[in-house]
């Protein structure tokens, strides 16, 4: 029976950002320009990270993560954009669309989890800072990434779990220029009003729990360093304004897409773009230009790579 109800719907039609051909050249500009940038970006923190002995710590063993994941994220849904514009063939399979609902919330919830990593790191090294090297050691560093990664992978199973008995019979288009599961749901030829309520508990809830969470953690770091030395407070500010503008913009766009899933304005593609292309740039950006020691490495690896082309 439920092969049957599949079968019927074999592809889904993408409405993406504009129908202006125009507009859309604009679009397939803007977005490859952008593509471009945050995957050589966040390569550049990854190799940067990778080969800096100076740099092998667990607060950049993480950003390298951080970076790989943006990374994943964008190559995901912008490609696939990139092509729906240049062709103006705008559709995607059945079986496409639901691996690219499974893989965005692999990556997302371990994007979330991850950026919780982040936070402990930084709270045992201002906290902390005595017994540091020995609560991050690499073990703990591999245990947080792995476990990242797992919950991530859990929590996407579980998203699928709860639409895997659905039928779709009729209508396919996705009014937006990626698949995601509010849109995906709304498809469905039978009532999804419990359903939905899941998916927001599910996703809405915990991203607005973890981003509140982070928040409140990073606050109690700063009164924490207030109380033991008002002096160190600014250069703990300033250490942590990074890390509170990345969760801002990583969290902002999934609280609004899960507690409300059906907008009728067209702010949720605002977000999106946002959440694939801002976001990304943003993050190798904001740790890049605000961190010394990323920048005194970066300069390190440029001059290194220009006398080994010397030497060819």
């Amino acid at each position: 029976m439920h092969e049957t109800n599949y079968s019927e719907v074999a592809e889904f039609v993408f409405l993406g950002l504009s129908t202006s051909r125009p507009m859309q050249r604009v679009l397939l500009v803007f977005s490859t320009v952008l593509y471009i940038i945050i995957v050589l970006g966040n390569l550049l923190v990854m190799f940067t990270v990778s080969f800096d002995s100076h740099l092998h710590s667990p607060m950049y063993f993480l950003l390298a993560n951080l970076s790989f994941i943006d990374m994943c994220l964008s190559t995901l849904i912008i490609p696939k954009m990139i092509s729906d514009l240049y062709s103006g063939q705008n559709t995607i399979s059945f079986q496409g669309c639901v691996i690219q609902i499974f893989v965005l919330h692999i990556l997302g919830g371990s994007e979330m989890v991850l950026l919780i990593s982040m936070a402990l790191d930084r709270y045992v090294a201002i906290c902390k800072p005595l017994h540091y090297m020995t609560i991050m050691n690499p073990r703990m560093c591999i245990w947080l990434l792995v476990g990242s990664w797992v919950i991530g992978f859990i929590h996407s199973v579980v998203q699928l779990a709860f639409v895997a008995h659905l039928h779709f019979c009729g209508p396919n288009e996705i009014d937006s220029f990626y698949c995601d599961l509010p849109r995906f749901i709304k498809l469905a030829c039978t009532d999804t009003y419990k359903l939905e309520f899941m998916v927001t508990a599910n996703s809405g809830f915990i991203s607005m729990g973890t981003f509140f969470l982070l928040i409140f953690s990073y606050m109690f770091i700063l009164v924490t360093v207030w109380k033991h030395s008002s002096g160190g407070l600014s250069k703990a500010l300033s250490t942590l304004s990074a890390h509170l503008t990345v969760v801002v913009l990583f969290f902002g766009p999934c609280m609004f897409f899960y507690l409300w899933p059906f907008p009728t304005v067209p702010t949720d593609k605002f977000l999106a773009i946002l959440d694939c292309l801002i976001t990304p740039i943003l993050n190798p950006a904001i740790y890049a230009l605000k961190n010394k020691d990323m920048k005194i490495a970066m300069r390190r690896m440029c001059s290194h790579f220009l006398v080994i082309r010397k030497v060819i």
